[in-house]
């Protein structure tokens, strides 16, 4: 979903660009109805004058959705969809909810949100230090999580994700 982040030009153009800025990742700082329409899109039947589908991606290094990078073959059979408001029971996203042919919720602690995004804030470079991580996740994130929780639909399955020494990189031998 994050190539349905509004470009850092497009919250510019908002009413109040400050806002909108450190909001970016709040619903109202996407394009649900581009993201309700490639849904839409996938879920048309095949035909042989089928062709592929492309999605945008997200470029970590200049911040902004990248338009057509994902190519989604005619032949495709499984697309998972992954994001924060899929489950949204609001308009553009209950809409493309109800295309879904299953609708899974990762279930997260907000303690083990709060210490699992400050780290990842500073090292994408959203955040410089961790006290302005631990703002943006308290004053943003947390926020937009609350919203999520609270305004969800009905899912077909609910995984619960708690953190786990054995699954961590070092218990797997990673980087040594």
């Amino acid at each position: 979903m994050d190539g349905y982040h509004l470009s850092r030009a497009q919250l510019s153009a908002l009413p109040n660009p400050e806002h909108a800025h450190a909001r970016r990742g709040a619903i109202f700082t996407f394009d649900g109805e581009k993201f309700l329409a490639l849904v839409q899109a996938v879920r048309v039947p095949l035909s042989p004058s089928s062709e592929t589908i492309y999605a945008p991606s997200f470029d970590h290094a200049v911040k902004d959705p990248k338009e057509n990078d994902i190519p989604i073959a005619p032949t495709t059979r499984i697309l998972i969809f992954e994001g924060n408001y899929l489950s949204l029971n609001k308009t553009p996203w209950k809409e493309a909810a109800e295309l879904m042919d299953e609708l899974w919720f990762v279930e997260v602690d907000f303690d083990v949100a709060r210490k699992r995004l400050v780290p990842r804030h500073v090292k994408a470079g959203i955040s410089k230090t961790e006290e302005e991580a631990r703002r943006r996740v308290d004053e943003n994130d947390l926020v937009n999580g609350e919203e999520i929780v609270r305004d969800r639909m009905k899912v077909d399955e609910v995984v619960s994700s708690k953190d786990d020494a054995a699954w961590a990189p070092e218990a797997q031998g990673v980087g040594k």
